[in-house]
């Protein structure tokens, strides 16, 4: 069976688990309440509002490695926060780490219901100037980040603003955490994502606001780590290779498990192993912080080092640990005159796909046809990259792809659709009121540990 309709078996499956399970999630909520009409027409009196603010936090450069500029959009998102009643702090992050730091915000509601996170972040792709903000027509502007992702944090914003001129916010328990290195997360991650996670022990579920759909959102994410191959070889004459003095050489012992890695692996759902590295010969050298390296050799001489860097992406723990084990087994069956160690580095954790992310995934839908803007289904997880929400996935339940629409990501090309703005703020609001109103659920299992 194809992967995607393999997949859309386990939303339907997942779905009427979460349908059974959460009726008073669910029922009723077909037609907007009064303040969730207050809401949708505080956002779309406040269209130009929220585009003006986009625009400027755009025209602050904000690359990962642009630590003022990153802090200044945290600045900009600080002021408007405070206003609204949260307790905010600039989370600074060591030297050592190298990033400008994280946004924390915190509003403190009516003790015994949902706790809430609201994932963002501050920085883009893009180093240096020319990224400005520039309104194409009424429904289109590009930018840098204009959607990824300083457009879904004005969502997050001007969705808590709707909550607070409806009257809706104080009795809401809020943490909003806006992270400035997620394009190229600080190391340790232990550090870096530290913050977030505390967060996340502090709240009962996550919305995370990475790039959106009209019809979809986001319940599963693959997680992401690195693999590094080391191999060695008797350094000989070429005459020998294969023969019981030479051996095979180092070159041929890492095509060796490469290809057996395939052949035993590729083809599994959702899982991924990619080799993007590849030095080999008789002088090799390889940079991990820079990831790139050198070679030398003769074409007359049996190789005797090799390098190979990837990486691994995956569905759930379970399968990420499977995998290695397999991928240990594979390397340590060494070819003759060459030994070969496999290394791996944790990255991004799977979020897998919980019921409870189907709960939050229908709560989103019934808001949205509530709202008239049509039902919302869970998206494909292999169409998604990692992202800040698989930090917290494994403490918590979470939903992710709330974010802006557009097209261009990572490029000069970025784009933000302006009307679907207005939408998805919308949903947003009406999600995150709904929850905040209901009674805190019980702590899930923890499924694994968070970096």
């Amino acid at each position: 069976m194809p992967w995607l309709a393999i997949f859309r078996s386990h939303v339907r499956l997942f779905a009427a688990a979460a349908l059974a399970a959460a009726p008073a999630l669910l029922g009723a909520q077909t037609k907007l309440s009064k303040p969730e009409q207050r809401m949708r027409d505080y956002i779309r009196r406040s269209r130009e509002d929220q585009v003006a603010f986009l625009g400027r936090v755009v025209n602050i450069g904000s690359g990962t490695m642009n630590l003022a500029g990153v802090r200044q959009v945290g600045d900009a998102f600080r002021a408007a926060l405070d206003s609204l009643g949260f307790q905010t702090r600039w989370v600074a992050m060591p030297d050592a780490v190298g990033r400008a730091g994280h946004l924390l915000a915190e509003h403190r509601g009516k003790p015994g219901t949902t706790r809430i996170l609201l994932i963002g972040h501050l920085d883009t792709v893009f180093e240096g100037p020319g990224q400005q903000f520039e309104r194409l027509d009424d429904s289109t502007a590009r930018g840098a980040g204009s959607g990824d992702m300083k457009g879904g944090d004005a969502i997050i914003l001007y969705a808590l603003k709707a909550l607070r001129g409806a009257g809706a916010l104080a009795d809401a328990n809020i943490i909003v955490a806006l992270t400035g290195d997620e394009e190229s997360a600080g190391d340790p991650l232990s550090v870096s994502r530290g913050d977030l996670i505390e967060a996340a022990k502090r709240s009962d579920v996550a919305l995370a606001f990475e790039g959106g759909s009209r019809d979809n959102a986001t319940v599963a994410r693959r997680g992401a780590s690195t693999w590094l191959l080391t191999v060695t070889g008797r350094q000989s004459h070429s005459a020998g290779v294969f023969g019981e003095g030479a051996g095979y050489g180092a070159i041929y012992e890492a095509s060796r498990v490469l290809d057996e890695f395939r052949r035993a692996l590729a083809g599994q759902q959702y899982l991924t192993f990619n080799p993007g590295v590849i030095v080999g010969g008789t002088d090799v050298s390889y940079d991990s912080a820079r990831v790139s390296g050198s070679a030398a050799g003769k074409s007359n001489i049996v190789a005797s080092k090799a390098t190979v860097f990837g990486d691994l992406r995956f569905i759930s723990e379970e399968q990420k640990e499977r995998t290695r084990a397999r991928m240990r087994e594979i390397a340590a069956k060494s070819l003759p005159g060459t030994a070969a160690t496999i290394s791996f580095q944790d990255e991004y954790p799977a979020m897998s796909p919980t019921p409870g992310n189907y709960r939050l995934l229908a709560a989103y839908d019934s808001a949205s046809q509530a709202l008239g803007w049509g039902k919302v289904e869970a998206l494909d997880p292999g169409r998604r990259g990692a992202g800040d929400v698989s930090f917290v996935a494994p403490l918590i339940d979470g939903l992710d792809g709330l974010g802006a629409l557009g097209s261009g990501s990572h490029s000069p090309r970025e784009q933000v659709n302006l009307n679907a703005l207005t939408m998805q703020t919308e949903r947003a609001a009406v999600l995150i009121y709904r929850l905040s109103r209901q009674k805190a659920p019980p702590k899930r299992e923890v499924v694994g540990a968070g970096k």
